[in-house]
């Protein structure tokens, strides 16, 4: 179970994690967690280049140390890179000390100030740990592409219908989600590029 739409009142009681961007624009923040991976990563930077979009790409630690040459790739074309652990591990979980420590081993390959708890799961102690260094990142749009019950249509959904000026949506460049992400991600960045929005790299 999960909700597509972040309810505010769950941002109000988390103000150490960043739910979305303040902004007078029509800007949306795309994000792409687990990556990255040779059979998904490049077909999704290269929709991200036909609409001139740019996104922000949670990297899995190990993912990096496998496919070097992706992880290039997606600086390379103008992308912000975060933190998502090394072994994309569930904080819940985890031991705080040993979710610093996943958090530290990814830094020494990723090295960047976005960090994203994988499954969205960070206990109080492990936020105040990793916000000494990071920014810890979550969202208020999820657009459910994991999720082997939803299809290209739906996922459309999640995203156009919940999305607002400065909002974080949450893609995924993994295996699971290939189908779904990239049959969704054009239909969305048409759909939103023909309303006026534009798409950033995640800001302070």
């Amino acid at each position: 179970m999960y909700l597509t739409k972040t309810p505010p009142v769950l941002r109000t009681f988390s103000k150490d994690l960043l739910w979305n961007v303040e902004t007078k624009h029509k800007e949306v923040f795309l994000t792409f967690d687990d990556g990255p991976i040779p059979e998904v990563t490049p077909d999704v930077l290269d929709i991200l280049d036909r609409y001139d979009a740019k996104g922000t790409f949670f990297c899995v630690g190990e993912n990096v140390l496998r496919n070097p040459s992706v992880f290039t790739e997606v600086k390379k074309r103008g992308h912000l890179v975060g933190n998502h652990t090394q072994n994309h591990v569930n904080g819940w979980k985890t031991s705080s000390f040993n979710y610093c420590k996943q958090y530290l081993m990814a830094q020494r390959v990723i090295g960047t100030e976005w960090f994203r708890p994988p499954y969205g799961k960070i206990t109080p102690q492990q936020i105040k740990a990793i916000k000494r260094r990071s920014i810890v990142v979550m969202w208020d749009v999820l657009s459910g592409d994991f999720d082997p019950k939803v299809g290209v249509d739906q996922c459309v959904r999640n995203v156009v219908e919940a999305v607002q000026p400065g909002s974080i949506v949450v893609f995924h460049d993994s295996l699971k989600a290939k189908k779904c992400v990239l049959g969704a991600l054009p239909i969305i960045l048409d759909e939103l590029k023909g309303q006026g929005y534009r798409f950033n790299t995640l800001r302070k």
